[in-house]
């Protein structure tokens, strides 16, 4: 199964102690990049929660955000005085090298970590609940990747078989192109007024047929198909295959172009490179 690197979901929890809100977002990238935003006295939760993540995904920019409200009148607020004294200590160093920078104010300093404690709350219930939040975040968000990695496979089947057709249509026309390259070095043979020597003809029709064979181009389209197919039903991330195949499959239309002697031929690579660049584009949404 395809997933995509694409999801979002939000998982709330309220009890005696409180509330706590958690949401994940993952977008597209190259490799696996949490971020996480915690409540300063939940932030032992992270290397928890950057190891599950680590574990069930692979690609992705991963955004973790954790709101905790505590219950009213459930805890009671207090100053940690060492801690404000040794920030009081560290401004004053700073206000003696540097006289104009700009001091915080009470708000500020309230704001930074470990300087307002709560008392009466039973921090461990609160991670406990933290922890099973994410584990079903986490599932959610891994439920909503593969339906919505599902969808991409779809659309990439179908382009697939749109480039199935493409290569039966030209194969059906390699008869009509020989003739047609026969006919126009005749007409060019003619109009040069020279002197027509049927085995020469013969044996300049079968170099510009070598030439412009496509069949072998045609067979390795079909092959990349195949294995593309192939690919979206695999486990695992599958997101750097695919896009390699589409590497080798637009290389092929390249090829199949460069080839083209006739409108017909060129109007199908022109149709299999649009296609190509459509699944291209929905597999930089999969893991």
């Amino acid at each position: 199964m395809a997933y995509s690197m694409t999801a979002f979901t939000r998982q709330t929890q309220d009890a005696d102690w409180g509330s706590l809100q958690l949401e994940l977002r993952s977008v597209n990238q190259r490799y696996l990049e949490p971020h996480f935003r915690l409540p300063d006295n939940l932030r032992d939760l992270e290397p928890h929660y950057r190891d599950a993540l680590r574990k069930r995904l692979s690609r992705g920019k991963v955004e973790c955000t954790l709101r905790f409200e505590p219950a009213h009148g459930n805890t009671t607020l207090r100053v940690n005085e060492t801690r404000l004294a040794t920030l009081a200590q560290a401004l004053g160093t700073v206000r003696a090298q540097v006289p104009e920078a700009a001091m915080p104010n009470a708000l500020a300093l309230l704001d930074h970590p470990g300087v307002l404690e709560s008392d009466g709350l039973d921090l461990e219930r609160v991670q406990h609940a933290a922890h099973a939040l994410f584990d079903a975040a986490l599932d959610d968000l891994i439920a909503g990747r593969a339906r919505e990695g599902e969808r991409l496979a779809q659309l990439i089947r179908d382009r697939l078989e749109g480039i199935r057709s493409v290569v039966a249509e030209v194969r059906a026309h390699l008869p009509e192109i020989l003739e047609r390259q026969r006919q126009q070095l005749i007409e060019r043979l003619t109009a040069f007024k020279a002197e027509l020597d049927p085995q020469r003809i013969e044996t300049e029709i079968a170099l510009l047929a070598q030439k412009a064979d496509v069949a072998e181009e045609l067979d390795r389209l079909e092959t990349h198909v195949t294995e593309v197919e192939r690919q979206l039903t695999q486990k695992g991330p599958v997101g750097r295959r695919l896009d390699f195949l589409m590497q080798e499959l637009n290389r092929e239309a390249n090829t199949l172009s460069s080839k083209s002697v006739v409108a017909d031929t060129t109007r199908c690579a022109v149709e299999l490179k649009v296609l190509i660049e459509q699944m291209r584009e929905q597999i930089q949404n999969l893991e």
